[in-house]
């Protein structure tokens, strides 16, 4: 059975970063209404991969660090910084154990990864690095599995090679996580969502496919070549326009330090 310890996006850091699409504009404007992302602000982007989230945030200028126990997903993220015309600090480290100072950060956000963290620790953790007063940010964006779809017809072939994936089903909503950070002493917490498509063209969803638990981070190379063929396969005789709009839903949880 795949267990967590057994999932490594280093060995798909490549796909990861070219094929998994930030978050859309109008994530960063809604939170820039909770005045999150203005530039100057001090940010900690954990579990930042190749830095997909955090640098959103330096491209609308705040000073951001990333963090993540991966250093083969770093190194792609420097590359995409390069790339970008960006400078970001990144730190190797847990969201659980940063290794970073007391109160020393205006906002912590953690994109797409908290259900791969210890919650309670990193929760405790995280309101220590920031300062009163300061915000957690914990936003997904995810894949829908619409009847239809080309999500659904996706999970299913994943299931099929690999049966043991826990992400199949997914609604996009997480009405556990509040819970997580009331328990950490955060306050004035609010949640928001809605639903923008993901536009891919056939290849760059076979892509963002690969870059997933389920595939190249837990699968063998041979495993993965296998899978994707399938996919190849079955897009081209079920989707025959390229490119497609697959569905997806934004989830979003603001939480205040206590001042």
């Amino acid at each position: 059975m795949t267990s967590v310890a057994e999932i490594d996006f280093g060995k798909t850091a490549v796909d990861y970063g070219r094929y998994r699409l930030g978050f859309p504009d109008r994530l960063y404007e809604r939170l820039a209404a909770y005045d999150l992302g203005r530039s100057g602000q001090r940010l900690l982007d954990v579990g930042t991969g190749t830095g997909v989230f955090g640098r959103g945030f330096a491209l609308r200028g705040c000073a951001v660090t990333g963090l993540d126990p991966s250093s083969a997903l770093i190194d792609e993220a420097r590359r995409l910084d390069r790339d970008a015309g960006l400078s970001t600090r990144y730190v190797i480290g847990t969201a659980e154990e940063t290794t970073l100072a007391d109160a020393s950060f205006d906002v912590v956000t953690a994109g797409q990864c908290w259900h791969w963290f210890r919650r309670a620790t990193a929760a405790a953790e995280l309101r220590r690095v920031l300062l009163p007063g300061g915000a957690l940010v914990i936003a997904h964006y995810d894949w829908l599995p619409l009847p239809g779809s080309a999500v659904a017809l996706t999970e299913q072939l994943i299931l099929q090679h690999n049966p043991h994936w826990r992400g199949a089903g997914g609604r996009g909503i997480y009405p556990d996580w509040p819970l997580d950070l009331t328990i950490a002493g955060f306050q004035d917490l609010e949640t928001f969502t809605f639903d923008q498509p993901a536009i891919y063209s056939h290849d760059a969803w076979r892509g963002r496919v690969r870059a997933s638990a389920g595939i190249a981070a837990s699968l063998t190379p041979a495993q993965v070549a296998a899978f994707d063929a399938e996919l190849r396969t079955l897009l081209a005789e079920r989707f025959a326009r390229d490119p497609i709009a697959t569905p997806h839903r934004v989830f979003a949880l603001v939480a205040r330090a206590p001042k």
